[in-house]
């Protein structure tokens, strides 16, 4: 088996903490893993991209075009930025949120219509709303944790594992929300 995701999101979303947290997992469970990350203008809102690869044997850090088994995305519009990165019988988790970018709020553009059912009609998409979930859990922070939680079905990898992960990985005082986070996306 080996897996090939791409991560999306806006800057601050928890994009790298995602990349990492799978990364981790992966070679707990014995895996050669790979990651690449992409900063755009991520400070200012800009696209962050990374990239996570595992298998017996991964080479190359970064996931082609038409090769994504799974496309992880924070934000609508970067899933469909990014949806054809995802090879044929992939799927898409979106966090089904709207985050304008610089071009919308400057007016320069326009932000896509009805994108998560344009999505639905190429690609399998699994679309949950992780924000509100977060704040329902009272914390924005954790939005990374619930959609992670619910995109770990798809991963290949032990719920336990990647939950132990989490515990690990995140920062000590906010283990316990992170923990209820990811459940919360599980069992979504």
């Amino acid at each position: 088996m080996s897996k090939n995701i791409m991560i999306v999101g806006v800057g601050g979303q928890g994009t790298l903490l995602t990349s990492r947290i799978i990364g981790k997992a992966a070679l707990s469970e014995g895996y050669d893993v790979k990651i690449s990350e992409v900063h755009g203008m991520a400070q200012r809102g800009g696209s962050v991209v990374t990239f996570v690869r595992y298998g017996e044997k991964v080479c190359e850090p970064v996931v082609e075009e038409g090769v994504a088994d799974i496309i992880i995305a924070f934000e609508r519009l970067e899933a469909l930025r990014y949806s054809h990165f995802l090879k044929k019988g992939g799927v898409i988790v979106v966090n089904d949120a709207r985050i304008d970018p610089m071009t919308v709020v400057t007016g320069a553009k326009e932000y896509p219509e009805n994108i998560i059912e344009t999505l639905k009609q190429t690609y399998s998409v699994y679309a949950i709303d992780g924000q509100k979930i977060a704040k329902e859990l009272g914390n924005s922070k954790v939005l990374n944790s619930v959609v992670l939680g619910y995109a770990s079905k798809h991963l290949g990898l032990k719920r336990e594992t990647v939950e132990e992960t989490v515990k690990s990985t995140v920062p000590a005082k906010t283990v316990d929300l992170n923990v209820k986070a990811f459940t919360v996306g599980y069992e979504n």
